[in-house]
């Protein structure tokens, strides 16, 4: 199966642009409940797999012996923007574990906050590490290193840290991962299809936290990213205000190249998607598209149509078309 056309943009009253993609909402038991193009499609999920990354360890219990809280796991589930309620907790994690900034392997990245990068650019502030939006993922590698072991280089697809996350992966999705991608944090970054991103979704969704092991580390990883918005992304992102709208309700995550998670335990369900030509606005027009149709939010809601109608205008103010998920979708 193809693609499928997901968003359209209209400028005026022509169809100027569309976004196509796959999209799947799935049950715990791994059934589809609705789709569109290819739930066959095979994706390189980015960090849209950060949970999944995080479970690898979390289940181990490395999470309670570090004496980790929900914020440090919704960190370590993080994309964040750079800003001091992010880069501030993870500069105290690493020192918890008798570490600093320079055993982390993300790389050094201007923080995504324009206002921030901009304040450090006049003071002529240096750059490092933790401003990496993926540093707090890196942080929970090196907390996991505490139990898997393995030398300093933990983004190498053969550590012990990276050969967990790959088995773990494997698992909760009950897919065998096809190959594996360098993200740009360095990490590995495993394949699967976007069915089986969404059933390991629908799994966190359903997880309890009288489980298992397994359940409930999903269960307290959705319970942090859920209670701690703006620390999965930061101000004006996406996951942060969708997250914020639902009230701690449902966890989202979005992944590079246009990829997106949801979490929705009242629904029971999981979601995955992702626009094939990586644009953002693609991706964010559905997912809130989605989050509406599956009633966990209100379309009017402003966080809603800042993503789901949004208005384009020219230089002078004009308005010139918008950015809608397509008719079926809505």
């Amino acid at each position: 199966m193809a693609a499928e056309q997901l968003v359209e943009v209209w400028r005026g009253d022509i169809l100027e642009c569309t976004h196509a993609g796959h999209a799947v909402v799935c049950n715990a038991a791994g059934e589809i409940v609705e789709s569109w193009g290819d739930p066959d499609t095979v994706i390189l999920p980015r960090s849209s797999a950060k949970m999944l990354q995080a479970l690898s360890w979390v289940e181990t219990g490395a999470a309670d012996r570090a004496g980790l809280t929900d914020a440090h796991l919704a960190v370590a589930c993080a994309s964040h923007e750079g800003e001091a309620i992010h880069t501030d907790l993870v500069r105290r994690w690493l020192g918890d574990l008798g570490m600093s900034e320079g055993d982390l392997r993300c790389g050094v990245q201007s923080p995504w906050n324009r206002d921030l990068r901009n304040e450090m650019i006049r003071e002529d502030a240096p750059l490092c590490q933790i401003h990496n939006n993926c540093s707090g993922k890196h942080a929970g590698f090196l907390t996991a290193m505490g139990t898997f072991g393995g030398d300093a280089e933990y983004t190498e697809v053969d550590h012990p840290v990276q050969q967990a996350v790959k088995a773990n992966f494997e698992e909760v999705t009950e897919l065998a991962s096809p190959g594996f991608g360098v993200d740009g944090c360095s990490a590995p970054n495993y394949a699967t299809t976007v069915k089986g991103m969404a059933h390991a979704m629908a799994k966190f969704a359903n997880a309890s936290e009288d489980g298992d092991a397994r359940e409930r580390g999903m269960a307290r990883l959705t319970r942090a990213m859920a209670s701690h918005p703006a620390l999965v992304a930061g101000t004006g992102r996406a996951c942060t205000e969708l997250m914020e709208a639902a009230g701690g309700r449902i966890a989202l995550k979005f992944g590079a190249e246009a990829n997106y998670v949801a979490i929705l335990p009242e629904q029971g369900l999981g979601i995955s998607l992702k626009i094939t030509d990586g644009a953002t606005r693609g991706c964010e027009a559905v997912i809130a598209a989605l989050l509406v149709r599956l009633g966990v939010l209100e379309a009017d809601h402003p966080a809603v149509q800042k993503r789901m109608n949004v208005p384009m205008f020219s230089r002078r103010g004009i308005p010139a078309g918008r950015v809608v998920p397509v008719a079926g979708l809505r």
